[in-house]
């Protein structure tokens, strides 16, 4: 045992500069985290992963758009007349900054929300209410005034924020009319409107479909509204609106556009300077759920929006615990951890199937790097929107 680390994964935060428009990202964060080696005592390796959260990605990328930008764009992709906005999320920091360019980029909005709770786990109204109304969600819709004499008011657990009043003052202030509709049917829209913006992150394509399908004129996802630049203004090609987030009152902060260069550009200042091939990634929301709250962490299209070819796939991996029960129960100490390092030696490029891996989670990689990061980092004063990651991809027997 001798020469066997004592330690497996280990996840840091590593503090930055405050980062603006312009900077040169790739030389900071190598910087950074070549400086936090050096005053904490450890050593970069091979394969440690350095993970950048996108909002500095995005931010020294100057990809900024304004709510004018987004109500230009609404305007010449749905006509400016009525619209259904159908399946948004109910947050302020995410949502509502993009529903005020499309309420100002239309005449009329009618409001389709999904219910007991949006896409992410956000509730509305609890399932408990819902099944003491008799009522079925999958196939019946609710008016606002039907929504409100059996439920009453809802405000959010965490925010306090009753999301149904804010959306439709929030319209009504931005001078377009508002009608609110409660429903999980997407075709149930196109009784009140045939210019539809579908605003649902991970289904939205299902979505497009079924709406195109059954008569819409024109379906825009968030994803076709600032898919390319508006008067100068900031975009993202591939997602346009989706993983934005509120900058001030008046600018959304996009998610960031094609960012491959700079994870390379990273890994290879790494190398020049340590001679360690380092991983790169760009990272966003993690992917979990609160048991609790119930909300669903992932509002952005995707965990990681680039990242080098080490990091693509799922993890192969053993589990230790069916092994030590199993196949090498009348084996200790020394024997077994003999036993149990010769089966990871020998395992094969892919377990599925093998009962020995059942229980290790296939997800992508980013996945769970990304969710790993987006916890070490948090979302608010720790100032290390650079995370190092070390061991993860070490087993047992390293």
């Amino acid at each position: 045992m001798e020469n066997t680390r004592r330690v497996g994964t280990i996840s840091r935060g590593i503090r930055c500069p405050i980062i603006r428009e312009g900077d040169d990202l790739a030389a900071l964060v190598t910087e950074s985290v070549i400086e936090a080696a050096k005053s904490e005592g450890f050593q970069l390796r091979d394969r440690d992963v350095i993970s950048i959260t996108e909002s500095i990605v995005a931010r020294a990328q100057g990809n900024y758009c304004s709510v004018q930008d987004i109500a230009t764009d609404v305007k010449a992709k749905l006509g400016g007349g009525t619209v259904g906005v159908i399946f948004p999320i109910l947050s302020r920091n995410r949502f509502a900054i993009c529903l005020r360019g499309i309420a100002m980029g239309c005449k009329k909005v009618v409001l389709m929300l999904s219910y007991p709770s949006d896409e992410v786990g956000n509730e509305l109204v609890s399932l408990d209410k819902i099944d003491e109304a008799g009522i079925n969600p999958y196939s019946d819709v609710l008016s606002l005034e039907k929504y409100r004499e059996l439920f009453g008011e809802n405000k959010h657990e965490f925010t306090g924020v009753d999301y149904v009043e804010y959306y439709g003052n929030l319209i009504r202030e931005c001078g377009a009319e508002v009608e609110i509709v409660f429903a999980n049917q997407a075709k149930a829209i196109l009784d009140y409107a045939d210019h539809i913006i579908n605003c649902d992150i991970h289904t939205r394509a299902r979505t497009k479909k079924i709406l195109k399908a059954a008569g819409a004129k024109v379906v825009c996802g968030l994803d076709d509204l600032m898919n390319a630049p508006v008067n100068g203004s900031g975009c993202n090609e591939k997602y346009g609106l989706l993983g934005s987030n509120k900058s001030t009152e008046d600018k959304v902060k996009l998610f960031p556009r094609e960012c491959r260069d700079l994870v390379l550009d990273i890994q290879a200042r790494v190398f020049k300077e340590t001679g360690k091939h380092v991983e790169v990634m760009v990272y966003g929301d993690g992917a979990f759920k609160d048991p609790k709250g119930k909300i669903w962490e992932l509002a952005d299209p995707v965990v990681s929006p680039a990242f080098t070819d080490g990091l693509i796939g799922t993890p192969n991996e053993l589990k230790l615990k069916y092994l030590a029960d199993n196949d090498f129960k009348d084996l200790s100490g020394e024997a077994l951890r003999a036993a149990i390092s010769e089966s990871i030696k020998q395992k094969s490029d892919n377990l599925v199937g093998n009962m020995a891996s059942q229980g290790t989670t296939p997800r992508q990689l980013t996945d769970l790097i990304g969710s790993l990061c987006d916890l070490t980092s948090g979302s608010g004063d720790k100032g290390t929107p650079v995370v190092l990651v070390q061991g993860y991809f070490d087993n047992y027997t390293n």
